[in-house]
């Protein structure tokens, strides 16, 4: 590595450790502030209500399987319809990009394959977090039980087809030869354990205001379309060096490179790390205050 691109990747760094400690204490602010607005028994319930969810795993966990078999009740191969589909978008645009880029193939359908399974998972928490609540209007009404159980229930139903999908990426690295090795994996392991615990406050935040604003969800798969096209899943980061700033202020990136990077031999950069930790530091920051203060009126809001 070159003298530039040492100066490159500690100012990269120093940015980075600059706006954590920019952020942290902004955080301070906000839980002081937020404090004042919420009481510490509406928190208490609220911490109460996720943690009861996750006691009820027999139920949610039987709920998603319903939900992956009522869609599919009457077809042979089930859910294996949806790794079909998107073993084909794989080949069909691995083999077309791969073409136009003069990338060795070798080397760009698993890449290609790990970023279009990762995306389906991590798409798949955003688009069903939106309607959580709202898709479970009549369960909120007629049962009693905790509404983080709805959450639980799509997070889990998203990772069934996440590993039915990830048998894609295997397929394909067995005929290119990739082998990540042992650790790779529980370092992939550990990325998607993230993105699940980021799934969970993501959905009780877009749960709660998409059942209060039902616009919420078109516009949140409006952003999405267009999110697909700017993180690097058909195209690799190295291709837009002069555009790394856009890059890194792309959410979708960090996480996708938190699962994607260890699958294909590598290890995430520092960035990743510091941006996935601090977006899930706030984003549980904010969406507990917030499910604290008016989780009590998503019943009336479906």
């Amino acid at each position: 590595m070159d003298q530039d691109s040492r100066e490159g990747a500690g100012s990269v760094q120093g940015d980075y450790l600059l706006s954590t400690a920019n952020l942290i204490q902004t955080l301070k602010v906000m839980t002081t502030t937020a404090s004042g607005l919420v009481s510490k028994v509406q928190l208490v319930r609220a911490w109460r209500d996720i943690a009861a969810g996750w006691c009820l795993r027999r139920l949610w966990g039987t709920l998603a399987l319903q939900d992956i078999r009522q869609r599919y009740r009457r077809s042979k191969i089930g859910p294996f319809w949806l790794t079909i589909s998107m073993g084909v978008m794989i080949g069909a645009l691995g083999l077309l990009y791969g073409t136009l880029f003069k990338i060795e193939l070798g080397d760009f359908l698993p890449y290609v394959a790990a970023g279009f399974v990762v995306w389906g998972l991590m798409s798949g928490f955003v688009m069903d977090s939106t309607n959580s609540f709202i898709a479970a209007e009549g369960l909120i009404r007629q049962l009693s039980v905790p509404l983080s159980v709805h959450i639980y229930r799509d997070i889990w139903r998203n990772l069934l087809i996440f590993a039915h999908n990830f048998w894609i990426f295997v397929i394909i690295s067995l005929l290119f030869g990739v082998f990540p090795g042992p650790f790779a994996f529980l370092l992939a392991l550990l990325g998607v354990s993230i993105l699940a615990l980021n799934a969970l406050w993501l959905g009780l935040l877009l749960g709660l205001i998409s059942a209060r604003f039902r616009d919420i969800p078109q516009i949140i798969a409006s952003v999405i379309q267009v999110t697909f096209f700017l993180t690097p899943i058909i195209w690799q980061a190295d291709m837009l060096p002069e555009r790394a700033i856009v890059l890194n202020w792309n959410p979708f990136y960090h996480f996708l490179e938190l699962v994607r990077a260890p699958l294909l031999g590598q290890f995430p950069s520092f960035s990743n790390w510091v941006a996935v930790l601090l977006m899930t530091a706030t984003g549980w920051l904010l969406t507990i205050f917030i499910y604290a203060k008016y989780r009590w009126r998503i019943a009336y809001w479906v």
